[in-house]
């Protein structure tokens, strides 16, 4: 599949319309490992004293970006896709080479933990980044650095964007203050590298988006050796003289990839399994499979991973639900709601305005073309129940919209997605996996039992 290509959505029916007396399907679906815990990982591992093994790592436009960033600093790396394994040789804080240029993609971890880590090294870095990346917001990160001791001079006509040049003194201060409206990853970025401050280091946030991800953050940094505590829910404390450890790291299942097909439970009445899914994830769109509960789906933690039963009915409800712990998963959410007996609400997700699309305006603009009515304030969406109409989904170079909303078509004939090859930047086989469990669904529907009318 190229990255011109349309991906026209087969619609299944059968499933939909299979006996009363016919079992229900139940399909097992592997996903990739997570490319939250992966880019951390990632950059964890080069702050390490030692060799770090990474397992079940993510290969995909985002984490290849990053890794490459990596190498270009002059890091010692090992890398086998066959086996989702990568090696790199940490030390312990220091950047192998003192001046780079170094090109992030549209990869959002990269550019704001790479942009933290050597904005507070000593050396001279020049960051650029992918078109849609230099729309994204950086400038709360890099008021930060500055306020540091970081010399930045951006180089776009838009301050606080890329692509920009860094010359790194160390901390400077040892405490600091960033908003996080717009973007966890500042925070995040700002905590992993708190340890090379010579002194205990403050961090004081400005608002509340994204926890759910600091919590990974915080839970991999104590792996790897790291405590950063949190004295209130607005400050964050690293004490002086800790370093990260090698680690050999098992990296988890994507359970942001995950969540698309546990959406095909309620949808196409069906059961899901998920390979090493569970509720004890260090990932926040775990939460999202609670409110496929809430929806009328069953979920059962099992060793192999966590199961998910359609509604007894066959019908799933609409329900009001913040997400603004699994945000990533808002698109996911609104491209199966259109089908639900009753209007969804989906709130807390204002931030979304600013990731890789304006993914707000997004939902509503698909969902409005397909006839869906919708509406939008600052934090919410509101999707009514309704049949949607043959459509081709623009997906804004936004791997979520692309995966998103070919669910939707599952249920509605006419819906094409188009620039399906976006799906790169996280989850490169997606529509391979879809495919191949749409083939296993036909399998099933073709030995079922004719409904009778």
């Amino acid at each position: 599949m190229t990255i011109s290509d349309t991906y026209e959505v087969p619609v299944l029916h059968d499933i939909l319309h299979r006996a009363e007396s016919s079992p229900c399907p139940f399909v097992t679906v592997n996903v990739p490992g997570s490319k939250s815990i992966t880019n951390r990982g990632l950059l964890l591992a080069t702050l390490a004293n030692g060799t770090s093994t990474l397992r079940g790592a993510l290969f995909s436009d985002d984490s290849r970006h990053f890794l490459k960033c990596i190498q270009d600093l002059g890091f010692d790396t090992q890398v086998d896709e066959d086996t989702c394994t990568i090696t790199i040789h940490g030390m312990g804080g220091a950047v192998p080479l003192k001046e780079a240029n170094l090109y992030v993609g549209s990869a959002g971890t990269a550019a704001r933990f790479l942009t933290a880590y050597l904005g507070l090294s000593n050396g001279t870095y020049h960051m650029d980044a992918s078109e849609q990346m230099r729309r994204r917001p950086m400038a709360p990160l890099l008021d930060s650095l500055r306020r540091l001791g970081c010399e930045i001079r951006c180089e776009s006509a838009s301050e606080g964007h890329f692509p920009f040049t860094l010359r790194g003194h160390g901390f400077q201060k040892n405490n600091i203050t960033v908003n996080i409206d717009s973007s966890s990853q500042f925070l995040s970025a700002l905590l992993i590298v708190s340890c090379l401050c010579e002194g205990d280091f403050t961090i004081s946030l400005e608002g509340t988006h994204g926890m759910a991800y600091i919590d990974i953050t915080v839970k991999m940094m104590e792996q790897f050796g790291v405590c950063a505590q949190r004295h209130s829910p607005s400050v964050f404390f690293t004490k002086a003289g800790q370093r990260y450890h090698a680690q050999d790291y098992q990296i988890e299942p994507d359970v942001s990839a995950a969540c698309y097909f546990y959406a095909l439970c309620p949808l196409l009445n069906i059961t899901v399994l998920v390979n090493h899914v569970c509720f004890c994830s260090l990932q926040g769109d775990v939460a999202f499979i609670r409110l496929l509960e809430q929806m009328g789906c069953t979920a059962q933690d099992t060793p192999q991973g966590i199961v998910l039963h359609p509604p007894k009915n066959g019908m799933f409800h609409g329900i009001t639900a913040d997400m603004s712990a699994c945000s990533d998963q808002a698109i996911t959410l609104a491209a199966i709601a259109p089908y639900a007996d009753c209007p969804t609400v989906i709130q807390g997700i204002g931030h979304i305005r600013y990731q890789e699309c304006d993914r707000m305006a997004a939902i509503v603009t698909e969902l409005t073309k397909m006839g869906i009515r919708c509406e939008a304030d600052e934090n919410s969406i509101t999707i009514h129940p309704g049949q949607p109409k043959p459509s081709k989904v623009t997906t804004y170079d936004d791997h979520r919209m692309a995966m998103g909303f070919s669910l939707t078509g599952l249920r509605s004939p006419g819906i094409v997605i188009d620039h399906p090859g976006c799906c790169r930047k996280t989850f490169e086989g997606y529509f391979e996996e879809l495919n191949r469990v749409i083939g296993q669904l036909r399998q099933f529907s073709a030995s079922a039992p004719i409904p009778h009318n």
